[in-house]
């Protein structure tokens, strides 16, 4: 399902990934670790199709042009971008699907409570609102547009960072029941939000172990 086979990478002639080789299988949950700075955002974005290798390859379902692989997964970054746009709008972002599967999303996301105090719900326009987001807030939004895009790799960078210890452990909890048979990569700092999953990676040096 996703192959890193040699992969290198630097940032401003620094090397971040040092020939790095990974094989993920269809359905495999796998957390990576390690300490901040390492590289564990950077690598997720080379998996997301956000970054271009300087060596070695990244493939995803058969994908090797960053362009197709972005389209083949489902990624929340640790600080996602929010649209001047609605709630719905930057959940669906631009595409048709059913009214149940927006509100599925919504509700395993845990947003449900608060949607329900704005005063046009799911369609209360973040314009001038996003700045008073909590960051919470952006990321349970973030969280429901990858969940509403369905698709078969989801990729999480820190996705519960910005959340008491009560509410990430009730939408990390969400993330795995919707992702039962996907594809899951994970980086993380927190070993307990990794239970339950089928590898934990550490990467050091640019390099897994």
């Amino acid at each position: 399902m996703i192959e890193l086979k040699d992969v290198s990478f630097s940032y401003d002639n620094k090397l971040i990934i040092n020939n790095l080789s990974l094989n993920i299988k269809k359905g495999d949950k796998i957390g990576i670790m390690g300490e901040s700075g390492c590289g564990k955002s950077t690598l997720l974005r080379l998996m997301a199709g956000l970054y271009r290798t300087d060596k070695g390859t990244v493939t995803v379902d058969g994908e090797s042009d960053p362009q197709d692989i972005s389209r083949k997964v489902s990624v929340v970054m640790q600080s996602p971008m929010l649209l001047p746009l609605s709630i719905y709008d930057n959940i669906t972002m631009g595409h048709k699907y059913p009214d149940s599967h927006v509100e599925k999303v919504v509700k395993m996301a845990r947003l449900s409570s608060w949607i329900e105090t704005l005063p046009e719900g799911i369609h209360t326009y973040l314009g001038d609102r996003a700045d008073e987001l909590s960051g919470g807030q952006a990321q349970r939004i973030a969280i429901a547009r990858a969940m509403c895009k369905n698709s078969e790799v989801l990729l999480l960078d820190e996705p519960a960072s910005a959340l008491d210890s009560e509410n990430s452990a009730s939408v990390l909890e969400a993330i795995m029941e919707y992702a039962t048979d996907k594809t899951v990569v994970h980086v993380t700092h927190q070993a307990k939000h990794l239970e339950g999953y089928t590898k934990i990676y550490v990467l050091r040096n640019g390099e897994l172990a």
